[in-house]
């Protein structure tokens, strides 16, 4: 259903992102923020399953910043790679690449037509950044790296995912970040982190169908 364009961001980087349209007219417009192994066929997968569901969807390569066509597995390698690759990569630059490819879906879409965003473990964080920074409507799933921006303030509508045995994300740091966004929609399932990924051992499908069914309601009402 997709297809690799080029985007570029405000500071004149140029990254890959993966580009998929829904069948007639997109309900809106969603930025895709990657987990920390890039745009692999995972985020390629998510991202066409939210253009069936009616949206112009688009996935940016951020970690092209540091490494062009990355696509890294869950085993041990692939988090030592990705770690060191989003490290060099840093919130501010990806928040840049966010907004260059939410900028691409208002050119490509509609005037006046609505963009969220959603994002997946490193994502999920950035995606809490689209909110606070780039004002879209965002939705996180298990973003381990969000408690040191629990002092920014939303701009948009925000909904959180988190799973219950997830040890990168403790329940102090979800009541904390429950605290901090008293006005985000929460959720906590009985999983581990990366419930979302079916190529992760975390996967839980029960957890991944319920949360994808409160992102879909989420955007249908503040995209709308």
């Amino acid at each position: 259903m997709g297809d690799w364009i080029e985007l570029t961001s405000g500071d004149g980087h140029r990254l890959a992102g993966w580009l998929a349209r829904p069948t007639g007219k997109p309900r809106g417009g969603i930025v895709v923020l990657q987990e920390i192994f890039g745009v692999n066929a995972h985020i390629r997968r998510v991202t066409d399953g939210y253009a069936a569901a009616g949206y112009l969807t688009l996935a940016p390569a951020i970690l092209d910043r540091a490494e062009r066509g990355v696509e890294l597995g869950y085993d041990a390698a692939g988090v030592a790679q990705g770690r060191e690759l989003v490290g060099k990569v840093g919130f501010d630059n990806a928040a840049r690449d966010a907004w260059a490819a939410t900028n691409a879906l208002h050119r490509m879409l509609d005037a006046g037509a609505g963009i969220g965003a959603v994002g997946y473990c490193w994502g999920g964080t950035l995606a809490l950044l689209a909110c606070t920074r780039l004002k879209l409507p965002a939705v996180s799933y298990y973003g381990g790296r969000s408690v040191p921006f629990a002092h920014e303030r939303p701009g948009a509508p925000l909904m959180l995912h988190f799973g219950e045995r997830d040890p990168i994300i403790p329940p102090a740091h979800v009541e904390l970040l429950r605290e901090a966004f008293p006005q985000a929609e929460a959720h906590v399932y009985p999983a581990g982190h990366g419930f979302n990924c079916d190529e992760r051992a975390d996967f839980d499908p029960a957890a991944s169908a319920l949360a994808l069914e409160r992102t879909l309601a989420f955007f249908d009402r503040t995209l709308a």
